[in-house]
């Protein structure tokens, strides 16, 4: 791919224009996707892609001159590289999980406005795909503002609800119609459901940990309101919805994440999904039974 000038560009003052200087191709966006998921070497790169070598290549060269990417070595002889996402590369990362909603709303979908998903759809079966992969090496905003990796380790088992947006009360956070947006209502009937049976999923060696797209400061002001034992975790920068894939809906200009949880054991693999869920409350009950169960089990390799 030959390398674009910011001169060759026929809008050299429109940000557009610039970024597809950079981004080039639509193979460049796939690149990243698979980057922001934990696969930074070539040949996996190439394997997962299924493109040429040469065109890998001159992508890859690309992003690096542009500062999108850095190289990593972790092999002197012969050299080898990790690609890992700069804070440049990292910026992108709201526009492919934009680029995927709309997808998913326009190309795949109806266009309607929705929080959930059908059983049979597209994103069910994505969602469910990830079930045995490794959870992407992210850190996220906890929300008293500390910096924490989303699942647990020390043998602990983590349990990592996905939730639109849930507000304490007098706060201007809830769009105009949130209340008619198919899966959007039930965050706070979650959460609190999540607290109250808490102890049983200590009891049963697993944490618990809400995800949301909202602020630290928004997150932390319905902990306080809820009174929650577990901490929620601020993906506002789209690092987990990035890395995983992970459903998503634009409300008020916001991001959101679809309803969902995961289950991840102690080596931080993904063993359970649940999605869609329709039953905010009656999901947490479920999810319980499936800790009690899993966490019995030997863990695989």
């Amino acid at each position: 791919m030959a390398h674009v000038k910011r001169a060759d560009l026929p809008d050299s003052d429109c940000g557009i224009a610039q970024a597809l200087g950079v981004i080039g191709d639509w193979w460049t966006f796939l690149v990243v996707r698979d980057i922001a998921g934990g696969t930074t070497r070539f040949d996996g790169l190439q394997r997962e892609l299924g493109v040429s070598r040469r065109a890998l290549a001159e992508r890859l060269a690309n992003l690096v001159a542009h500062g999108v990417l850095e190289k990593r070595p972790y092999s002197d002889h012969p050299p080898r590289h990790d690609y890992l996402l700069t804070a440049k590369g990292e910026g992108l990362l709201p526009t492919l999980v934009a680029l995927q909603d709309w997808g998913t709303r326009h190309v795949l979908g109806d266009g309607a406005l929705t929080a959930t998903s059908g059983e049979g759809s597209a994103e069910a079966r994505r969602v469910h795909e990830l079930v045995d992969r490794r959870m992407p090496d992210v850190v996220l905003e906890r929300h008293d503002g500390e910096p924490v990796e989303p699942a647990a380790r020390g043998g602990v088992w983590t349990v990592l609800y996905f939730f639109p947006g849930a507000f304490a009360p007098g706060a201007q956070g809830y769009p105009p119609g949130w209340a008619d947006i198919p899966g959007a209502p039930g965050c706070t009937l979650e959460s609190l459901t999540y607290a109250s049976r808490h102890p049983d999923f200590e009891a049963s060696g697993a944490a618990v940990a809400g995800v949301s797209t909202q602020r630290p400061d928004q997150l932390a002001a319905f902990a306080e309101h809820a009174r929650l034992p577990f901490p929620l975790l601020s993906d506002q920068d789209s690092k987990l919805a990035a890395g995983l894939l992970l459903p998503t809906f634009r409300a008020a200009g916001v991001d959101r994440f679809k309803r969902l949880t995961l289950l991840v054991d102690p080596d931080a693999i993904i063993r359970a999904v649940q999605f869609p869920i329709s039953d905010p409350a009656g999901s947490v009950d479920e999810m319980l039974a499936l800790v009690r169960r899993r966490s019995a089990e030997p863990v695989r390799d």
